[in-house]
């Protein structure tokens, strides 16, 4: 581990860049999406739409996602190589996380929609049911997994100790993210639950 350490170079100014990008994303979705449930402040700003607002802020994530791809791979070009990173064995590694983690990403937008994949339910869009096909039978959160498989097959494919740094941020901060939108999204779903009944139960009365 600390011969890895000897390899990344701390003093670049790229490396703590990308690593605020990483930690800036599921930090600026997380509390842009509780405003919209509690306050509807984007759904207000496009004229009472909240498909419209949600549409805007899935453009914006999937925006921010890009650059925050683009500074990942920035930092990393400018950060020594470490030959044991290298080998047919890594390279092997690499190029099978990268395309099992866009699996993981594409199947899981795929079966959200748009709506479900960016943050629909708090804007008041929510699913008719829970997703339980592929890949949401093999992994609660495929996106975060998926994406989290990108980055660490990255960092292998150009045998980039730093990359393997940064991989470790992305992991930590979507384990975090986690820990805050599963019970909260949860948590939407059961108030609607709770709707539900109490609508039954009204109906049975009269």
């Amino acid at each position: 581990m600390s011969d890895l350490l000897n390899y990344i170079d701390f003093s670049k100014q790229s490396l703590l860049v990308s690593a605020c990008s990483i930690a800036f994303n599921p930090l600026f979705w997380n509390i842009v999406a509780r405003q919209e449930y509690h306050n509807k402040i984007l759904t207000k700003l496009f004229g009472g739409q909240p498909r419209t607002a949600c549409y805007a802020l899935a453009a914006t994530i999937f925006s921010l996602g890009l650059v925050r791809d683009w500074l990942y791979k920035t930092a990393i070009s400018e950060q020594a190589t470490h030959p044991l990173l290298l080998t047919p064995y890594s390279q092997a590694a690499a190029y099978t996380l990268i395309a099992f983690g866009n699996v993981l990403v594409v199947t899981s937008t795929w079966a959200l929609g748009i709506t479900g994949t960016f943050l629909g339910d708090y804007f008041g869009i929510l699913m008719d049911e829970m997703v339980t096909g592929f890949p949401f039978n093999v992994t609660g959160a495929p996106m975060y997994w998926g994406s989290t498989m990108s980055f660490l097959g990255t960092a292998l494919l150009f045998g980039k100790p730093a990359g393997l740094l940064l991989t470790a941020e992305v992991l930590l901060v979507y384990i975090v993210a986690l820990r805050y939108e599963d019970p909260f999204t949860a948590g939407i779903y059961a108030k609607r639950e709770r709707e539900r009944e109490a609508a039954k139960s009204g109906k049975k009365q009269k």
